[in-house]
């Protein structure tokens, strides 16, 4: 408890550059280990998050967990280096490189998605004859922060009628923007598939980049 105690006040300290500042704490955690289980996923999260509470980050857009396991093998070994030697820099080092690796990961998934969400756009605002609506293209919006939708979700969150919601839906569903992903009568749950396939392909990193 007083090493987790010291390591707090270090997280409020404020005369460390941030990335240098998370880099350090995110050692300090682990080698702490102040948990049975978790003690990686909580302390990788902790890098997120504390970038966020800076104004690094204005939502949570970094994960570093895809560099430190392609990395795995300098990983564990520079974290040990530190314990060993006091190799801070050798692990500062691999750190940032592993944050300007990732952001660049993530900048070009978000550039591809921006792309397909763009194109979406055209094809929701293409009318079949009858009075233009408004609710496909909210719906591609919708889709931008998350690719799952329903037609109960959807009728919520743009304050429209459940039918209404349900036939842009079908709009999307005929452009081959959402698919559905489940054969159920009610509740059914739709995909923007394209979008999830950008954001789990694995990141692609190298221990040399």
């Amino acid at each position: 408890m007083d090493c987790l105690g010291a390591w707090e006040k270090f997280l409020h300290e404020k005369n460390t550059p941030p990335l240098v500042q998370v880099g350090l704490a995110h050692y300090q955690f682990e080698v702490i280990h102040p948990f049975l289980d978790g003690n990686g996923r909580v302390g990788r999260l902790m890098i997120t998050l504390f970038l966020v509470e800076r104004g690094i980050l204005p939502t949570p857009l970094l994960y570093l967990s895809a560099f430190f396991e392609a990395t795995r093998r300098d990983y564990y070994e520079l974290l040990s280096s530190v314990s060993a030697r006091g190799d801070w820099e050798s692990w500062l080092i691999y750190f940032l490189n592993g944050v300007a690796r990732q952001s660049e990961d993530a900048l070009s998934r978000a550039e591809r998605i921006n792309k397909l969400l763009e194109r979406w756009r055209v094809e929701a605002s293409k009318t079949t004859g009858g009075p233009p609506s408004l609710v496909p293209l909210k719906l591609v919006d919708m889709l931008a922060s998350n690719p799952f939708l329903t037609v109960k979700k959807a009728a919520t969150h743009l304050d429209v009628a459940f039918t209404t919601a349900q036939r842009g839906i079908e709009k999307l569903e005929k452009a081959g923007v959402l698919l559905r992903t489940n054969e159920a009568k009610r509740d059914r749950v739709y995909c923007a598939k394209q979008i999830l396939d950008i954001l789990e392909e694995p990141a692609r990193i190298s221990p040399q980049s």
